[in-house]
């Protein structure tokens, strides 16, 4: 699978909004709890075998 780096656009409540940063207007939706605990807005995320870290 191929690897991709998100930023997160912003937070509404148990849910991110994600923002492909290879594409333009490319935005993810996804609960909370698939994310590595500690995100915030602005932090930059690496999407590899199914798996989110930090960058």
């Amino acid at each position: 699978m191929e690897e991709k780096t998100y930023r997160i656009k912003r937070i509404e409540g148990e849910y991110a909004y994600l923002e492909l940063l290879d594409a333009a207007e490319d935005e993810l939706f996804i609960a909370m709890a698939l994310l590595p605990t500690g995100v915030d807005i602005g932090d930059l995320l690496k999407f590899s075998n199914f798996e989110f870290t930090i960058l």
